[in-house]
């Protein structure tokens, strides 16, 4: 069980529900089918009062080849880091750093505003803003007794 298990209780439904969500991504040993990725970037994951903040380390990666994209409350990081070039002899030294597709995926709860999410990459880290919806106020209803 993750840590964020066992810290959740009385956070919202909502959140606990995003928090859930991820674990179970999360929890993964993040292999991916055939032919879909070759690695995943590592992310962090806040709740902030009014927002989610997602972080991925990307260094590596032209910003403008990423792709963002949300989707009945999925939100999908994708791209491409280049392979690096060997030396003359065509082979490595060392080589840890993965080459290849990547592609993480993260259902979002119901209270998120899918319009106002905004994304920005700083230094290799891809930073994605997922605004909450403004919480509509319960409001009363006034019982007619004049009939």
């Amino acid at each position: 069980m993750s840590l964020s298990h066992h810290v959740m209780w009385g956070l919202p439904r909502d959140a606990r529900a995003f928090h859930h969500a991820f674990d179970r991504l999360a929890e993964s040993d993040g292999s991916q089918p055939a032919g879909v990725a070759a690695w995943a970037p590592r992310v962090d994951i806040r709740e902030e009062g009014e927002r989610f903040v997602i972080r991925a380390d990307v260094p590596g990666i032209d910003p403008a080849t990423i792709e963002v994209n949300m989707d009945r409350n999925v939100l999908s990081i994708g791209g491409v880091r280049a392979a690096e070039p060997a030396d003359a002899s065509g082979r490595f030294s060392r080589q840890e750093r993965p080459d290849g597709p990547f592609h993480r995926r993260f259902v979002l709860p119901d209270s998120v505003d899918a319009e106002r999410i905004t994304a920005s990459n700083r230094h290799g880290v891809l930073e994605i803003v997922v605004p909450k919806k403004a919480e509509s106020a319960p409001r009363r209803i006034v019982i007619d007794t004049s009939h």
